[in-house]
């Protein structure tokens, strides 16, 4: 019998991920570096997770999430308005530049710049690809029965 992708495999696999445009939005392909994951544990997207079940080793599969499957919709009200000062007193800023930002407990964040001025720099919050129809290519390359990778 051939073992398919269920909740809690350790599952090795590659992955391109384009938008409507076709254009690549990022790709395990690219760094020659297959990517490694439990299933069902959260550490990927919804639908991607949930399209990995029922796979088999060399299965390849292409499918395309709606936002509520990926990154969400865009949330008008995710901003953020920080003090200037929290950067370094040399930061360039730009309109429409990522900027990773640390919350409570170090947790690391990616906003986006609004707009700024000489007191305040007010941030979009949302994911970058929230909004957005997201199309992944994934290939299965291996899959265990359980994770034996420890974290520490």
């Amino acid at each position: 019998m051939t073992k398919t992708v269920e909740d809690g495999n350790s599952v090795l696999l590659h992955y391109r991920g384009t938008l409507n445009d076709g254009s690549e939005f990022d790709s395990s392909y690219s760094r020659e570096e297959p990517m490694k994951v439990v299933t069902g544990t959260g550490q990927l997207i919804a639908g991607f997770d949930k399209a990995l079940n029922g796979m088999k080793a060399g299965e390849t599969k292409t499918f395309t999430l709606a936002p509520a499957e990926a990154y969400g919709e865009v949330d008008p009200e995710s901003r953020l308005t920080l003090e200037r000062t929290v950067f370094p007193e040399d930061f360039e800023f730009e309109a429409g530049m990522s900027v990773p930002l640390s919350g409570p407990g170090g947790k690391s964040f990616l906003g986006s710049v609004l707009e700024f001025n000489d007191q305040e720099v007010t941030m979009d919050m949302n994911h970058p690809l929230a909004g957005q129809d997201l199309t992944f290519e994934i290939e299965v390359l291996e899959i265990d029965e359980e994770d034996e990778t420890t974290i520490g």
